[in-house]
């Protein structure tokens, strides 16, 4: 067997280990191929990959540089850096590798989904929202997108087409409960807070440790006046996330009517549960 059967030998093996989960072991074997053929895009590519599966991002998008180096229109290295780029939080650099990507394969779906929500991140929201529809030209069922579509609607105050946005989200994918919380959270906005409310109650069947649902029931039920029932929801939702929910019911104009009650303190004081 040749240098290069063998170097194909460990890729596949590469290949089959990082599809068991195994990266360590498949990255050891990358490596074996770029021993003997340095110029070997696809591997340092894969190799990426698998470096970010790991979090070790310095060390993936170091990779994925390789790959450009030797091969510059390879669309998986410009996408797997622009990934690794958005998990570091440099999301400005992370929409360049995926303009880069699109440049090349403008027809990838996953391409333009990963470019929306990395404009998201940046608040840039009507050019997320048209990255989002690109996307879902290409993969209408991709529930995901119409997810991400609906809060970035949400931050343009665009309600109405939030809510329809998430509506289809629900209808490819009528188990998605963190979109039956979004979806609850804008009706609130509109004050129609007993459809929030069922809508939160839709979320909880499908997860019960869901503790953003159980505060969107709390705040639904305290600005319907039903103080008992939100003072059981919000401590619901302080077993399950006592930190962010605490300090976000302190400031929630939905719970001023309860600022005095003594139930509600108590919930608000620091102590473990």
């Amino acid at each position: 067997m040749d240098q290069s059967e063998h170097s194909q030998t460990w890729y596949s093996h590469g290949q089959v280990l990082s599809g068991l989960g195994r990266y360590e072991g498949a990255i050891a074997k990358y490596d074996k191929v770029l021993a003997v053929q340095p110029g070997d895009y696809e591997a340092w590519t894969h190799r990426g990959y698998a470096l970010e599966k790991l979090g070790r991002y310095s060390e993936a998008i170091a990779s994925f540089n390789e790959a450009i180096r030797a091969q510059p229109k390879f669309v998986l290295a410009w996408h797997g850096k622009g990934i690794v780029l958005a998990k570091m939080n440099e999301y400005e650099d992370a929409i360049k590798s995926f303009e880069w990507a699109l440049r090349f394969q403008p027809q990838d779906a996953k391409i333009w989904y990963n470019h929306g929500k990395a404009l998201s991140h940046l608040c840039n929201y009507p050019d997320a929202i048209e990255s989002f529809d690109k996307t879902l030209e290409l993969r209408p069922e991709n529930y995901k997108a119409w997810y991400h579509r609906g809060i970035a609607l949400t931050n343009l105050n665009r309600y109405d087409e939030a809510i329809a946005s998430f509506d289809t989200a629900l209808v490819i994918n009528p188990n998605c409960y963190y979109a039956w919380n979004y979806r609850s959270l804008v009706l609130a906005k509109l004050d129609r807070y007993q459809e929030a409310f069922d809508g939160f109650t839709r979320s909880l069947k499908i997860k019960d440790r869901n503790p953003n649902a159980w505060y969107g029931r709390a705040c639904c039920c305290a600005s319907l006046g039903r103080t008992d029932e939100a003072i059981d929801y919000l401590y619901r939702s302080l077993v399950l996330s006592p930190n962010l929910h605490r300090v976000m019911a302190q400031t929630d104009p939905s719970f001023n009517g309860l600022r005095h009650d003594a139930r509600f303190v108590a919930l608000l004081q620091e102590q473990p549960f």
